[in-house]
């Protein structure tokens, strides 16, 4: 049997290239001996907001469907490494508008030993007025995290 640090590792995608090289972190850091959870926290933001109105459930079944292909693609991944895993699609968030909470509480209900979440590769001002899911997950985080970087963005 494989001797891995982490026996829990969540890694958090939402279909980007970034995510996918988290991902492909997450099983190289698994080693083979540990479960790994794809997560995809559904954005519920824009619901938050009240502009006259509107009926959300054509917007949030858009959003849970992008969830589930994500989950799919996240799904072959690890799959096709032979790993053992689990994917969990979370539509109502614990922390309304706040996905990196949201993803923090997921990955601690599952147990989570290590949080797996790519970066955007923001810098400078851009980084500064856009913020981060990464950078608020690692700030409210319970577990130890690890950080994939994506490719920097021009600009």
């Amino acid at each position: 049997m494989t001797s891995t640090a982490y026996n829990r590792i969540v890694a958090a995608v939402d279909g980007s290239s970034t995510s996918d090289l988290a991902l492909r972190e997450a099983l190289r850091v698994a080693g083979g001996g540990a479960t790994i959870l794809a997560l995809y926290v559904v954005d519920n933001g824009v619901m938050l907001f009240d502009a006259g109105y509107y009926d959300p459930t054509q917007i949030e079944r858009a959003f849970a469907d992008s969830g589930k292909r994500a989950l799919e693609a996240a799904g072959k991944v690890l799959a096709d490494a032979g790993a053992t895993f689990e994917t969990k699609l979370v539509t109502e968030p614990a922390v309304a508008g706040d996905i990196a909470g949201s993803i923090n509480e997921a990955a601690r209900e599952w147990g989570g030993d290590l949080l797996v979440i790519g970066t955007h590769g923001r810098r400078g001002v851009r980084r500064i007025v856009l913020g981060s899911v990464a950078e608020a997950v690692i700030r409210q985080a319970t577990m130890p995290v690890l950080l994939v970087r994506g490719q920097a963005a021009e600009g």
